[in-house]
């Protein structure tokens, strides 16, 4: 059998590299960086903010920052990195099939997830109620933060000075932001869009819808696959689920004497590949309805142009509700839910009592924050938010070091 991920929508096998469709950014006709930079003789624009992605220390530190486990649960499930690599595998082939930039898809679906502190969404809820009175903590706010601000690899400006697209797809990951209040914008969002309008009140470009939507599917088939192997639940539980029951069942049909853990595999990648003609399947129709001429006239359609069909999508409804139920809240990942809560909680309590117990760089810019209280809010505020992107920017075991340093009975050093 081939690959699924190679018969995209029911179609033959496409020809590359393709024309770029009239809906497709472009990156010779970028709206340009924040600070203006000589072109690359070697890169398009989007191929450079791609390289500036895997090159930046958040990037690197997504290898031990975990989705549902705690690292030392085991080495076998997915972390951050592992996780981000998937969905952009997936964005570039969902890009190249509806002629997209390729490029622009992928280096949006790298960064996505660079704002995401230790522990998956127990870290994120843990400072978010830390944060409540400072401004609060969104993950993607904060992966703004990160790219325009707190990465420094240049020293003509801070953070990686990425084309407006790129942030513009990072910024759109999140569909609650779209056409919201700017009172209600994360404080990372509300001050970058006093430097450069992001056009918040539009969706984003086909391509960050891409990477969105791919996202969608890496994280529901990882987490089927993870709670599989790690007996969160059964194939049988898993069967009654029309998307996973329907992968499991065609690959049984055709492998009856396959381990387990190949079952396991083939599935998932039958169920991505079932996915991925789906969201193509559809988007197709949506483009032809729509039939936008321009990136920026795909901004302004009024719906989604990349998306499930209805009928994956209350499929997927069902799946996202049967995997909270039998994973997120197993007891098992409870147990390290309360310990990641505790460890993230008490660093932070810790770290803005005393400041002076941070490592020196923090201290200095801790310091600084509440000497310069540009917001107005108080020095606390300030204070408050250096803490965060010092905890934020942790890895999952660096956070567990720090906390047995500062809570242990015994000194460590």
């Amino acid at each position: 059998m081939s690959d699924p991920h190679d018969s995209l929508a029911g179609g033959a096998p496409l020809a590359f590299p393709a024309p770029l469709a009239p809906y497709a950014a472009r990156a010779e006709a970028t709206r340009g960086r924040l600070h203006p930079e000589p072109e690359s003789a070697t890169r398009t624009s989007f191929q450079r903010d791609r390289d500036r992605v895997i090159h930046a220390v958040a990037f690197r530190r997504l290898k031990h920052k975990t989705q549902v486990f705690i690292y030392h649960e085991g080495d076998y499930f997915r972390t951050r990195l592992t996780h981000t690599l998937e969905a952009a595998q997936i964005s570039r082939s969902i890009a190249r099939t509806l002629r997209l930039d390729e490029d622009l898809a992928e280096c949006v679906a790298l960064a996505h997830d660079l704002g995401h502190p230790p522990f998956g969404h127990v870290g994120e809820d843990a400072l978010q109620e830390a944060m409540a009175p400072h401004g609060g903590f969104d993950h993607n706010a904060h992966s703004l933060r990160l790219l325009t601000k707190l990465e420094r690899r240049h020293a003509a400006f801070e953070g990686l000075n990425l084309t407006w697209e790129a942030l513009e797809g990072v910024v759109k990951h999140s569909e609650a932001l779209i056409g919201a209040d700017p009172s209600t914008y994360p404080e990372a969002i509300a001050e970058y869009a006093e430097k450069q309008d992001l056009l918040l009140d539009r969706r984003g470009s086909v391509e960050s819808q891409v990477a969105a939507i791919a996202d969608d599917i890496a994280y529901n088939n990882h987490d089927v696959d993870d709670g599989l192997r790690a007996g969160l639940f059964s194939f049988e539980e898993a069967r009654e689920q029309p998307l996973v029951g329907g992968a499991l069942k065609a690959v049984e049909a055709r492998y009856p004497d396959a381990p387990r853990d190949v079952v396991i595999a083939e599935a998932v990648s039958e169920l991505i590949g079932r996915l991925i003609d789906d969201v193509v399947g559809e988007t197709r129709r949506r483009l032809a309805d729509a039939s936008p001429e321009s990136a920026d006239e795909a901004r302004r359609v009024g719906r989604p142009l990349v998306a499930f069909s209805p009928e994956t999508e209350e499929k997927l409804a069902s799946l996202r509700r049967f995997l909270h139920k039998n994973m997120y809240r197993h007891y098992k990942v409870n147990r390290a839910r309360a310990q990641a809560l505790r460890i993230v909680g008490d660093l932070f309590g810790q770290f803005f009592a005393d400041p002076g117990t941070l490592p020196t760089h923090w201290r200095e810019a801790a310091a600084c924050a509440e000497a310069a209280d540009a917001s107005g809010a108080g020095p606390e505020a300030g204070r408050a938010r250096v803490v965060c992107d010092y905890i934020a920017g942790m890895t999952d075991r660096y956070a567990i070091r720090e906390h047995e340093r500062l809570f242990s009975a015994m000194p460590v050093l």
